[in-house]
């Protein structure tokens, strides 16, 4: 399957038409699972690395061959919030594939709602500090810290997408630090840019009360929380981001993707926006699919890495 690219405009992958009876004759297409995607093997483990004194508060840091210095992608996984659903391991196989093209890649585990000092604010300020370890890694590692981008699938695409506005911040923000690191841009993949709206489907996408668990309130009960981490609400991210979702996902569907895009552009922002056809929320996380190749390509144009 060949993607078109069209740089902060809209992609569609071409398939051909068919006939309605053709339509109804086709079988269902077998969707990624999470499953399916931490069984990909990955050749870099990569080097463990903690950022924090929590067991839950590390990253893996994989590094190209080479001397560098090299430019960097933030991995962050998504699974709702909550951990029985995903892991670093599920981010792994996307890590080991850019690792494996010429960018380092620090892939971070967090606390969920569900571990303790998780939830509101403790999974945001550990995605923070994971990210700002970056400058910490550079000391000892050939990374270049003027060249990063934040990937996210899911949950983990809403974390991207905030780490991009911390500087917005006000100081006594429960999620405030300060001096956060900066940004080349951010690579949704299936994300949640819309906390408010997604608490509204929740259960049909992640089966349990994710957002009101994670923020530790209702959007009308705690709005303030909402205001300051949910990407609807920052924008503009001030960053060039680009949105990759499969057509059939039900968490990143089209029109929300689109709605997204809309606001973050009449807001001054770089938008792409690349859905692929006949995947879901899950392939994208594979580099062996369109959409993780989509993925894969979105990092290196923002972090102008050559093919």
């Amino acid at each position: 399957m060949k993607i078109a690219a069209l740089m902060f405009g809209v992609v569609l992958a071409a398939q051909p038409a068919s006939s309605n009876l053709e339509a109804q004759d086709a079988p269902r297409p077998r969707l990624a699972r999470p499953a399916d995607i931490d069984s990909l093997p990955v050749s870099n483990a990569g080097l463990r690395i903690a950022y924090g004194v929590d067991s839950l508060q590390f990253g893996e840091l994989r590094l190209p061959q080479g001397n560098g210095p090299f430019p960097v992608a933030i991995v962050i996984h998504g699974g709702c919030w909550y951990s029985p659903y995903a892991n670093v391991r599920n981010a792994s196989p996307l890590a080991d594939a850019l690792a494996a093209l010429g960018i380092a890649t620090w892939n971070i585990e967090y606390r969920r709602y569900d571990h303790p000092g998780g939830g509101w604010p403790g999974t945001f300020t550990d995605v923070a500090r994971g990210a700002d370890h970056v400058r910490t890694l550079a000391r000892a590692h050939a990374l270049d810290i003027s060249r990063v981008v934040a990937i996210g699938h899911s949950a983990g695409a809403q974390l991207a997408a905030w780490l991009a506005t911390r500087g917005k911040l006000e100081t006594g923000n429960p999620v405030y630090i300060s001096a956060p690191l900066a940004l080349t841009g951010v690579v949704s993949l299936g994300g949640v840019m819309d906390m408010r709206e997604f608490q509204e489907r929740q259960l049909r996408s992640c089966g349990n009360p994710a957002v009101e668990s994670v923020m530790g309130g209702l959007p009308d009960v705690v709005p303030e929380r909402y205001q300051s981490v949910s990407p609807i609400e920052r924008l503009p991210l001030g960053v060039p981001h680009v949105h990759v979702a499969g057509e059939l996902d039900r968490v990143a569907t089209p029109q929300v993707v689109a709605a997204f895009a809309d606001s973050a552009r009449k807001a001054g922002d770089a938008v792409e926006v690349v859905t692929i056809p006949a995947l879901g929320h899950h392939d994208v996380m594979s580099p062996r699919t369109a959409a993780g190749q989509a993925a894969i390509d979105a990092v290196r144009r923002l972090l102008r890495v050559d093919r």
